[in-house]
């Protein structure tokens, strides 16, 4: 057990990064945040977390850089980083690192890793294991038993391949690519 904490420390201590951009307004961050649901929680939803976010049931924050750890974990902007795990989670702003619940949305940019029963993402660079898997436009690899892309870079391996702007053979079983 011990041996697994480490590795998930060290996969968040990789992907984080604590750095702000120049020319945009710091917003208030935070060490850590522990939420039963929102508004129950440390701190408001306005409040960017750099460490720990724990979420007994709901949590809701700006953006989380580390551990995002909850049943539903939900950000509502900004670049959150790192690993999030749980049953249910939402990103509507960029995401980079290992998102790892039942359900996994991403509304910006994403760069990583989506495994779960349901995977979707709009915009990015994903690999991306679970049971349906969907993007709008992505590169990378989707590995499920049903896989949809608008636009893809990348290869499909499930059951029904499915990559919409494809000219010849948009829908293929077992396996489909476009590159």
């Amino acid at each position: 057990m011990r041996n697994v904490l480490l590795v998930l420390l060290g996969t968040v201590v990789l992907f984080c990064s604590f750095s702000t951009e120049q020319g945009h307004a710091q917003m208030s961050e935070k060490p850590f945040q522990v939420a039963l649901f929102n508004p129950i929680q440390i701190y408001n939803e306005e409040t960017s977390i750099i460490i720990l976010r724990l979420n007994v049931i709901y949590g809701r924050n700006v953006s989380v850089k580390g551990l995002d750890v909850g049943l539903v974990n939900y950000n509502t902007g900004g670049v959150s980083k790192g690993l999030q795990h749980g049953l249910v989670g939402v990103v509507e702003g960029d995401f980079v690192g290992w998102q790892d619940n039942g359900i996994n949305l991403v509304k910006g940019e994403f760069t990583g890793c989506q495994s779960g029963f349901y995977n979707s993402l709009d915009h990015g660079e994903a690999f991306q294991p679970g049971i349906f898997n969907k993007a709008r436009d992505m590169s990378g690899f989707q590995l499920g038993l049903v896989n949809y892309t608008e636009n893809m870079y990348g290869l499909q391996i499930g059951l029904v391949n499915i990559i919409r702007e494809k000219a010849t053979l948009p829908i293929f079983p077992i396996v489909n690519w476009h590159f």
